[in-house]
């Protein structure tokens, strides 16, 4: 729509028909979560009876099993011992157990290097324009083309990604490592002010940072599965504001706030309450995104890591779980911890 208003000239009638066409694609999705919901809900009712009958017979003929008195210290040994001894890769984690396992830790200082250094880009991309001399509608071109480049890297990220599981086997994590090691060419452009490297920047930061989304929801996912899928990517998405915070505020921000601050000086001027401060030339994000680009080399490294923890759970069939067979023997197992449980001799392992 950008490119389109810039080659041609809407009336108010014309922009409520574009508006109109926005918000319905913004609201199909929804058709999707209806459908899906209420497919979900007549199979449901369809198998409740089946399933309520099934448990009433396991109940009526299952012995009564002796009442078993656990103390406090057997809960909390219990409690212990499934927080620090987490199933494979690929089952379902609890909360704690993702939390204090070593994917968790390198995925979060993973997602923090590699998305707080391009959001602090992107946050940047109007001032770093000024300060390097492009004119306004060039700084109007960056935002554009970071904002197209966000969409196609979400899109071919996970298109790509899955090619290189189905073919070659090979740990979605190293495509975050990939995306990480390729916006370190964007830093570089803007820390050594190439000439016109500010397009060519964009283009490389907005794509790895479309890229790194969905990789980050896929990931969580697979690793540690799916039944606190939820709370377990907020989590790891926590690296985000982290990293933005440390990269833009404590980073960028200090260092071109040094840098206008001395050029203020050497013109013989003093700085006034309330002024705001204005930076000219590479020296204003030079060390900025030289100390950018190493955080992101680091979080590329350790990146690595997850990928070598990783690699035997993506050579396997990682979505053997998901088959139909998988999900009928998961609801006949459920149906008889529930029976074993009220039958009181479900209580064992249980914590």
């Amino acid at each position: 729509m950008i490119i389109i208003e810039i080659k041609f000239s809407f009336d108010q009638r014309e922009y409520g028909g574009v508006a109109a066409a926005v918000v319905f694609l913004l609201f199909l999705p929804f058709y999707v979560v209806f459908v899906e919901e209420y497919r979900v809900w007549k199979d449901n009712k369809s198998s409740s009876s089946s399933s309520s009958s099934s448990l009433s017979l396991a109940q009526n003929s299952a012995p009564a099993g002796p009442e078993m008195s656990i103390s406090r210290e057997e809960i909390v040994c219990k409690w212990n011992q499934n927080v620090f001894n987490p199933p494979e890769i690929g089952e379902d984690h609890t909360i704690l157990q993702a939390l204090f396992s070593a994917e968790m830790l390198t995925l979060f200082l993973t997602t923090m290097c590699g998305l707080g250094g391009t959001l602090s880009m992107m946050d940047n991309l109007g001032q770093i324009g000024t300060s390097l001399g492009y004119s306004l509608d060039s700084i109007a071109t960056f935002v554009s083309l970071t904002s197209i480049w966000i969409f196609l890297g979400e899109v071919l990220a996970g298109t790509i990604s899955e090619i290189l599981i189905k073919r070659y086997k090979c740990p979605r994590p190293l495509m975050f490592t990939i995306t990480l090691l390729l916006s370190c060419l964007g830093y570089l452009l803007i820390a050594f002010n190439v000439r016109n490297g500010l397009y060519l920047a964009s283009i490389i930061i907005g794509f790895c940072f479309g890229a790194q989304w969905p990789l980050l929801f896929s990931v969580v996912s697979e690793i540690f599965g799916l039944k606190h899928y939820s709370t377990l990517y907020n989590i790891s998405a926590m690296a985000n504001p982290s990293g933005l915070y440390l990269l833009n505020v404590k980073v960028t921000g200090f260092f071109y706030d040094r840098e206008a601050m001395r050029q203020l000086r050497a013109l013989g001027h003093e700085r006034k309450a309330g002024e705001q401060l204005s930076c000219n030339g590479g020296e204003c994000y030079r060390l900025s995104f030289l100390i950018i680009t190493g955080v992101t080399v680091f979080g590329a490294l350790v990146s690595i890591v997850l990928v070598l923890r990783t690699r035997k759970f993506y050579r396997s069939d990682i979505y053997k779980r998901f088959t139909k067979r998988e999900v009928a023997s998961l609801t006949e197992e459920s149906v008889m911890e529930i029976t074993d449980m009220d039958a009181g001799v479900g209580l064992t392992g249980k914590c």
